[in-house]
């Protein structure tokens, strides 16, 4: 028995996507809280953040994952686009905690040739600052791996170690591992090997304590493409035989794990989490 679900759509009422959720299938799911294709956001009242508690607590689903919007980038050397992103990621933690959203994943940008050990820096200072300026609170904000694309930060298990030791409030942050960017960064999941070897990483350099989220996704691109495209789980490079390798790992089967797949004539969102069920239970 696995807990997997789906990204779901927020439209028209950010309460609505438990129904959504609960169509699909899903036993966790994933939201984007606002627009995440914009800087703006609008504001989050007592009464959408309530009807959306009172969804779920009928519905029995969770947890429930918030996402960062794309245009944030915590590793940017522009201050102008640093701070915006500071601000984003502040407020979005803060939503988290008016809709009981216990995790908000996170990626940690580009550092845009100012190198990495620059945007690594720079990622650390965000989340101190962020997590301070958000106040008291319980959410958990969720570190996501790269898929190894120029400029990015986070693509190595050793690169989100080294940001992860450099956070003061250690308490609230842990990683989302994906497992589309691990295989584009170079981590070959293919394999039973494969996936022992990477968690294995996991746990030495980070502890898998800390893993509280999977993006389950397979792969357009090759083992170290460092291309970001996801594919419908076992049909990608990475194939139905890596993942039951992946979800037959003990660390893996008791996490939540969100599929980020595309829909389209060969499969929709209940199709990929009926995929991995039937993976799961083979």
């Amino acid at each position: 028995m696995v807990l997997v679900g789906c990204h779901v759509s927020i439209a028209g009422s950010i309460d609505l996507s438990v129904g959504r959720a609960r169509e699909r299938g899903c036993d966790a799911f994933q939201i984007f809280s606002r627009n995440p294709r914009g800087w703006r956001a609008k504001d989050l009242g007592p009464d959408p953040a309530d009807a959306f508690k009172t969804a779920l607590s009928v519905s029995g689903l969770g947890p429930v994952i918030d996402h960062m919007p794309y245009l944030p980038n915590l590793a940017s050397p522009d201050d102008a686009i640093y701070d915006k992103s500071v601000a984003a990621l502040t407020a979005e933690l803060r939503r988290c905690g008016l809709l009981g959203i216990p995790y908000l994943v996170t990626h940690l940008g580009h550092h845009r040739g100012a190198g990495t050990e620059a945007g690594q820096e720079r990622v650390i200072a965000a989340v101190n600052r962020a997590l301070d300026d958000a106040g008291e609170g319980d959410v958990m904000l969720l570190l996501e791996n790269t898929a190894g694309e120029k400029n990015s930060v986070g693509s190595s298990v050793a690169d989100l170690a080294r940001i992860l030791d450099g956070i003061e409030r250690q308490g609230l942050v842990g990683i989302c591992f994906d497992t589309c960017h691990a295989f584009a960064a170079g981590y070959d999941l293919r394999t039973a090997e494969g996936v022992d070897a990477t968690l294995g990483e996991i746990d030495d350099l980070i502890d898998l304590s800390r893993l509280r989220v999977v993006h389950l996704n397979d792969c357009k691109g090759d083992l170290r493409s460092g291309l970001d495209r996801h594919e419908h789980i076992g049909l990608g490079a990475i194939g139905e035989e890596g993942f039951r390798h992946i979800l037959r790992h003990p660390a893996v089967r008791r996490l939540p794990l969100i599929c980020e797949t595309p829909v389209d004539e060969r499969r929709d969102d209940a199709g990929n989490i009926a995929k991995v069920r039937e993976l799961a239970a083979a």
